[in-house]
C-alpha cells in the first residue's frame, strides 16, 4: 500500500518501553518553523506521554536543516543524552541545493549515531512541496515527529537490553 493511502503513525502506544529513566536530545532546525514546530510538539508529547519528564528533553534550535549534525553533537558532548532525535524540513526547489543538503544531513546524522554508539535520529521531511510537509506533520500522514520519538525510545530499550 503507498503512503498516499494510509497514515503511517499508527502504532500501539502501550506497546512502547517505558521512558521515565531516558534522557533525549531534540534538534530543531528553525528553518521552515511551520513544519519543524509540529514535528517538534509530536516528539515531545510522545516522549512525555511514555514516561519521560520534561527535564529529560533537552531541546536545541539550529538555524537550518544543514546544521543538524552539529547540533546534535553538541548535544551528544554536552547533554549526554540516551538519544538525540534530529528535526528538519527540506523542500524540493528549482536547484540541486535539496539533493546536496538532503545527503550531506542524512550522511552526517548517520554517522554520529555510529560514532558515538548512541542513537540519533533522522526526523527530517524530504518533500516535494509544502503541502507534502504539511501532510506528515500532523496531516493525513500522520506526524513524522511522532515517529521519530518512537524510534528513539525503542532504540534506547534495544541498546540497554543489549547492555544486560
Amino acid at each position: 500500500m503507498s503512503s498516499s493511502d494510509k497514515n503511517l503513525s499508527s502504532f500501539n502506544v502501550d506497546s512502547l518501553p517505558d521512558a521515565s529513566t531516558m534522557r533525549f536530545g531534540i534538534v530543531v532546525s528553525e528553518w521552515n518553523t511551520e513544519i519543524t514546530e509540529r514535528l517538534f510538539k509530536g516528539a515531545k508529547e510522545i516522549l512525555k506521554n511514555s514516561g519521560c519528564a520534561d527535564e529529560n528533553i533537552i531541546r536545541l534550535n539550529v538555524p537550518g536543516s544543514f546544521e543538524l549534525p552539529l547540533g546534535a553533537k553538541w548535544v551528544l558532548e554536552k547533554q549526554l543524552p540516551d538519544a538525540v532525535i534530529c528535526i528538519g524540513c527540506v523542500i524540493q526547489g528549482e536547484t540541486k541545493h535539496f539533493d546536496f543538503i538532503c545527503q550531506a544531513v542524512s550522511e552526517a546524522i548517520m554517522q554520529l549515531g555510529l560514532d558515538y554508539k548512541i542513537p540519533v535520529i533522522f526526523g527530517v521531511l524530504t518533500t516535494q512541496n509544502m503541502q507534502q510537509a504539511i501532510d506528515r506533520a500532523g496531516g493525513k500522514h500522520g506526524n513524522k515527529g511522532i515517529e521519530a520519538a518512537v524510534t528513539a525510545i525503542r532504540m534506547v530499550q534495544l541498546k540497554r537490553s543489549l547492555s544486560n
